[in-house]
């Protein structure tokens, strides 16, 4: 039976398969939110997640879920959406704009796990490179976007949100062909949800979905990928 282990008294993250059962996926305690720690977690498919009261909390559940990034072009449900629209995308424009915005609660939520700690831990981790932001925009005013992590050929989203509707679906979208086009071979969205699976999310066992990190977590990407710009879609 696994037991849980705590950071504190431990210099690494032991082996995310033995990740508790339940809670699904629970691995560790405590530790800090340090860039170095946050980047090693994510190159072994661990990531944390706790209420702000909480102490840090590090997971790998299974199973876990993924998208296979395809630069193909718009449904036809997203190029109707779009036609609509005024909005324009951009790449790692406002990260901490984007960040804030995930941690603000959803109408059927009492409160947020991105605390200030968190938005602070991930905004120093943007300032080296590592974690990224897609915005959407309607003329001055940011109305949805997401982040995430890079490690390889690996996007791990973390968060998503909207303030017009279908804005974050449109964020994704984009996510996905950009990073389709730079080479990306995984979207990983953790843990499945309907919502998820509405977007296409595949729940992959975790010793599948670890073993298809190892292959993918050192792979190089164009450096071009990640530079501050406005992006396109391919209708």
């Amino acid at each position: 039976m696994n037991s849980l282990s705590y950071l504190n008294h431990l210099p690494q993250f032991p082996d995310p398969m033995q990740a508790l059962d339940e809670p699904n996926g629970l691995l560790a305690v405590g530790g800090d939110l340090s860039p170095t720690r946050l980047v090693e977690a994510y190159y072994q498919g661990i990531f944390p997640w706790f209420n702000d009261d909480d102490p840090i909390l590090w997971w790998s559940p299974h199973p876990r879920a993924v998208f296979t990034p395809q630069a193909q072009p718009l449904n036809k449900t997203m190029r109707k959406c779009l036609k609509k629209s005024t909005w324009r995308f951009t790449i790692n424009h406002a990260f901490a704009e984007v960040i804030k915005a995930c941690s603000e609660p959803r109408a059927s939520e009492q409160g947020t796990w991105i605390s200030s700690d968190i938005q602070n831990a991930y905004i120093k981790l943007h300032s080296l490179g590592k974690a990224h932001s897609i915005e959407v925009w309607d003329d001055k005013t940011l109305v949805g976007g997401l982040y995430g992590i890079a490690v390889g050929s690996v996007f791990c989203g973390e968060s998503m949100f909207h303030r017009q509707t279908n804005a974050s679906k449109a964020a994704f979208a984009m996510l996905n062909q950009h990073i389709a086009k730079h080479g990306f071979k995984l979207i990983d969205a953790q843990i499945m949800n309907p919502h998820l699976e509405n977007l296409g999310a595949k729940p992959v066992p975790r010793n599948e979905f670890l073993q298809t990190l190892k292959q993918l977590r050192n792979q190089v990407i164009d450096n071009q990928a990640w530079v501050t710009q406005e992006v396109y879609f391919d209708i």
